[in-house]
């Protein structure tokens, strides 16, 4: 990920997430009945967003990210006992296999390259019977004035690597060694694609409310 570009913007990151409030909302009801009275790992959490949304449901969240200004600024507003930020590399994680109930990536997994070897990380740390919850803007189909609002934001620096549709992005997860048991797709600025995943040994039953 390119660290310089979420360091230099960490000051307006909240102001910038503004106009997707209302996909936040409701992606973060989702949430927390999964994250409910579990040990939670949130990685790519920014300026803490989702984890200081959710954070009344789970026992603990461990909320990271790779850029230590993002961290600095999460840390000033938080009022809970239950939640802890701190730097880490969603690569390289420092922790313990099978050590969480719940890990979220939000909004990360298309900005990261080689996504797929963050979802081995994720994996490793990761309860067996745990769930990983991964929303994601996906990008592919956008409308002419969506495409433009990209291009702008590439030109700027914003990191892009992967552009999937909805359906791409489920079947990548699926590729990857997950069952998806829930997915749907939140109108926000670009499609927010959200699911909720087991490790693939874990069958569940696919729903879809597109």
């Amino acid at each position: 990920m390119k660290m310089d570009f979420w360091s230099r913007n960490a000051n307006i990151y909240d102001r910038f997430m503004k106009k997707d409030a209302a996909a936040y909302d409701v992606m973060c009801e989702q949430i927390r009945p999964v994250v409910k009275d579990k040990m939670v790992l949130e990685l790519a959490a920014g300026t803490g967003l989702v984890a200081k949304r959710i954070v009344c449901a789970a026992r603990s969240i461990e909320a990271t990210d790779a850029s230590p200004e993002m961290i600095l600024l999460a840390r000033k507003a938080n009022h809970s006992c239950k939640l802890h930020f701190s730097v880490e590399d969603m690569f390289h994680l420092s922790y313990a296999d099978g050590s969480f109930d719940v890990v979220i990536v939000s909004n990360a997994l298309h900005i990261v390259p080689h996504p797929e070897e963050a979802l081995t990380e994720i994996r490793r740390v990761l309860k067996d019977d745990g769930v990983l919850i991964a929303p994601t803007f996906t990008h592919a189909r956008n409308s002419l004035r969506g495409k433009i609002k990209a291009s702008l934001m590439k030109l700027v620096g914003f990191p892009l690597h992967s552009k999937w549709s909805s359906e791409e992005y489920i079947t990548f997860l699926q590729s990857n060694g997950w069952t998806v048991r829930k997915s749907m797709v939140l109108k926000a600025s670009f499609p927010l694609t959200y699911a909720e995943c087991m490790k693939m040994e874990q069958k569940g039953r696919v729903r879809e409310n597109e």
